[in-house]
């Protein structure tokens, strides 16, 4: 199927409806729903001094367990995508969150290397839902000229997750021990999850918009766009998979910091990731006032964003923390304010009820990406250390930036399009 083929659904810069408030209370789900994914994710990141000592686990072992999580969040992610666009954001969202909530209570049951890679592979089975919905919920409630901003707000909760976890979770195992932190972080969802359920609205209907069947899998499999830019995800999501499993680990290895030290100073590149989620929309919007397209804005801040993630590259190989963590701090900044604006790049070509299960799809990408990585990873810093690691993580986002650079482009006159 040629992208030529697929409507222009950015029509609604030119709509006459009105947008609702609304769309910023769903915004706010979606933020909180990702702050509470990352905590998830990054409990067991903050443990892993503690686990791996009591468990003796490698750190070959505990790749192996990064890669179970990522195998279900790969599989799931061809899954999830078509089964939110099917069930709504309503349903979908409630069970995702719902599962991967449960997993994480059960991840305190933990008694070694298998079950914990049993129980994160659980957990990655739910949380592959998150993205998938979130930025369907974007692409049915905001207007082009939003989406890079509200994209921002909603990534943004993965930084602040990521940010919150070090201090969070340290302090909470110290307090009451390890198995608390999978437990208290696992009844978030389910809070949520009420609070969802209580206030979900059904989005307005933007009568500019043409009402299209939604597309099959296999023919959205066949699109080049769809499998150039799931390939992008393939380079670009690992470099943030790598800080956000092991930059704890990197630090108790290359610095020997404690586990309380990493509380206090582990959440600073997820805060100027957080940062860079708002400079990426604001850049965006920047660039679309000097009379730019959104397409070719949303690319040229991807670039520029992309440039900033090269500075892992001599991350590893200075002797100061302190300028350590300020370089993988200016990688992270950069990675967010990509991400920002590859978020909305599919609901600027297709319509919102294509929009999750290409998500889905391109989150296939990324999680098998981060399978291939995460083991290259573990085998590197057991043979060698982890400055061929942060050699590798400073030049995957050359290769996907170049990759969303050249991403097909529709032509912005057509406003029909055939049956997909």
């Amino acid at each position: 199927m040629s992208t030529s083929a697929i409507t222009n659904p950015s029509a609604e810069t030119t709509a006459t409806f009105t947008l609702s408030r609304m769309r910023w209370a769903m915004l706010a789900m979606a933020f909180f729903a990702t702050v509470i994914n990352y905590l998830d994710r990054q409990t067991l990141s903050v443990m892993a001094p503690v686990l791996l000592d009591q468990f003796h686990i490698s750190a070959g072992t505990y790749s192996q367990i990064i890669f179970a999580f990522m195998l279900a969040y790969t599989i799931m992610n061809g899954i999830s995508g078509p089964l939110l666009d099917r069930l709504g954001s309503r349903k979908g969202y409630s069970l995702t969150i719902a599962f991967w909530s449960a997993a994480e209570i059960l991840t305190s049951l933990t008694t070694g290397a298998f079950s914990l890679g049993i129980y994160r592979f659980l957990l990655g089975m739910g949380e592959a839902g998150n993205y998938p919905a979130g930025v369907k919920v974007i692409g049915e409630w905001f207007p082009a000229r939003e989406r890079s901003l509200a994209s921002g707000i909603f990534n943004s909760g993965a930084a602040i997750g990521a940010m919150l976890a070090p201090p969070l979770l340290a302090w909470c195992a110290i307090s009451f021990g390890w198995k608390a932190s999978f437990a208290i972080v696992g009844v978030l969802g389910f809070i949520w999850i009420a609070v969802w359920l209580l206030i979900y609205r059904t989005p307005p209907v933007n009568p500019a918009e043409p009402t299209l069947p939604a597309p099959s899998v296999l023919s959205l499999i066949q699109d080049r766009f769809v499998w150039q830019f799931t390939l992008s995800k393939v380079f670009a999501d690992p470099v943030w998979y790598f800080y956000t499993f092991w930059f704890p680990q990197y630090l108790k290895i290359g610095h020997g910091y404690t586990l309380a030290q990493i509380g206090k100073i582990g959440w600073i590149p997820f805060a100027t990731a957080g940062l860079g989620n708002l400079a990426g929309g604001f850049l965006t919007a920047l660039i679309m006032k000097r009379g730019i397209n959104d397409q070719t804005a949303r690319r040229i801040s991807v670039l520029f964003f992309s440039a900033c993630m090269v500075c892992a590259f001599p991350a590893a190989m200075v002797s100061s923390a302190a300028l350590s963590i300020a370089l993988i701090s200016t990688a992270t900044f950069g990675y967010s304010g990509a991400l920002a604006n590859v978020l909305a790049i599919p609901r600027d070509l297709y319509p919102k009820n294509a929009v999750a299960s290409i998500w889905g799809l391109a989150s296939m990408g990324s999680g098998f990406g981060g399978m291939v990585f995460s083991l290259c990873t573990g085998w590197l810093v057991d043979h060698y250390s982890f400055r061929p690691v942060f050699m590798l993580f400073g030049t995957l986002p050359i290769i996907a930036a170049t990759l969303v650079w050249t991403l097909p482009r529709i032509a912005r006159q057509r406003e029909s399009a055939p049956a997909l």
